[in-house]
């Protein structure tokens, strides 16, 4: 999520047609690598690397997630960026002082000036900073969790999970790409759409694949059979703040993700496993979208609910694997 355009999201820009929100996806595409074999490949090395994330953002949201699930807290340390953010960059406003206390700065736009003097792009997390050089590495956020899985592997803790299963990844990449573009993306199509025709198409479209999502989950317990990958993952992220965020701040409202059975049941799954619900901070997320988006929220008024006490009732899927 970066801090240019008015989304405040991955680097959002409206295109000049229709007024029709699209998403600037250039990112420092250098990989962290076990085997570093070409120009931007960087080694895979415990201590070596800081993972900067703010628990508002979704596409940060990934990366903590499966950083959790494989185990590699104490492979690759957190720095956590607070929830609101100025024009500028995303800041440590929750450490001591207001610096991190790893890096020593207090903007994360630092590290990308500190390798790209006059960084021109939106500032954006997730992104893995090099300890030693305060350098940023790489903000590319869909390959940096996918290298965690593939390339991080020699560090995962013991019975830690295969997130990208090889014998699955041609229909996984589908999936995951209709998953981001019609709902990750689909969610912020909706609510910085810039004219009512634009925001009708995206709204069908994500409704659209809500409704595919729906259908596809009440025969298999997760997206792609028995058991949790990287799809999940990403799907969960964008849920997890359906109602809390999208569905009103958003527009994003022919029904609430509690209205959705399957769905619904399919998150609360999720939250309530180790990796997902404790690294959810509803609060932090509202404060966010509410206060950083004052286009569409100029009185930067946070709203008090949802309840929350939900995400932790009986969610029944056990039966499906």
């Amino acid at each position: 999520m970066s801090t240019e355009q008015t989304e405040h999201g991955q680097g959002g820009v409206y295109s000049s047609q229709g007024k029709e929100f699209t998403r600037d996806s250039n990112y420092i595409t250098d990989r962290v690598v076990a085997h570093p074999v070409e120009p931007g490949h960087h080694l895979v090395e415990p201590g070596r690397y800081r993972l900067v994330v703010a628990r508002a953002c979704p596409w940060a949201h990934r990366s903590t997630i499966v950083r959790e699930l494989l185990g590699l807290e104490d492979v690759i340390s957190m720095g956590v960026c607070g929830p609101t953010h100025d024009a500028d960059s995303w800041t440590f406003d929750l450490d001591p002082g207001g610096v991190d206390p790893v890096l020593g700065i207090p903007r994360l736009k630092d590290a990308y000036e500190k390798r790209f003097p006059g960084y021109p792009r939106g500032i954006t997390v997730p992104a893995l900073v090099e300890v030693a050089t305060g350098e940023v590495v790489t903000n590319d956020f869909a390959q940096m969790t996918l290298d965690f899985s593939t390339q991080w592997s020699d560090f995962h803790a013991p019975g830690a999970p295969d997130l990208y299963p090889e014998a699955l990844r041609g229909e996984m990449d589908e999936v995951m790409e209709r998953i981001y573009t019609e709902v990750n993306n689909g969610v912020y199509r909706c609510g910085f759409a810039g004219s009512q025709e634009s925001y009708n198409v995206a709204f069908t479209r994500l409704f659209t694949a809500l409704d595919w999502l729906e259908e596809r989950l009440s025969t298999r317990r997760y997206l792609m059979g028995e058991r949790i990958t990287e799809a999940d993952v990403r799907l969960f992220t964008t849920l997890v703040r359906f109602d809390a965020v999208y569905h009103g701040h958003f527009k994003c409202n022919r029904n609430k993700l509690t209205e959705m059975p399957v769905l619904w049941a399919y998150a609360r799954d999720l939250y309530q496993r180790p990796g997902f619900g404790n690294t959810v901070d509803f609060e932090q997320i509202k404060q966010h979208y509410y206060i950083v988006h004052k286009d569409l929220n100029p009185l930067q008024i946070v709203p008090l609910g949802p309840e929350e006490s939900g995400w932790l009732t009986p969610h029944g899927r056990e039966s499906l694997g």
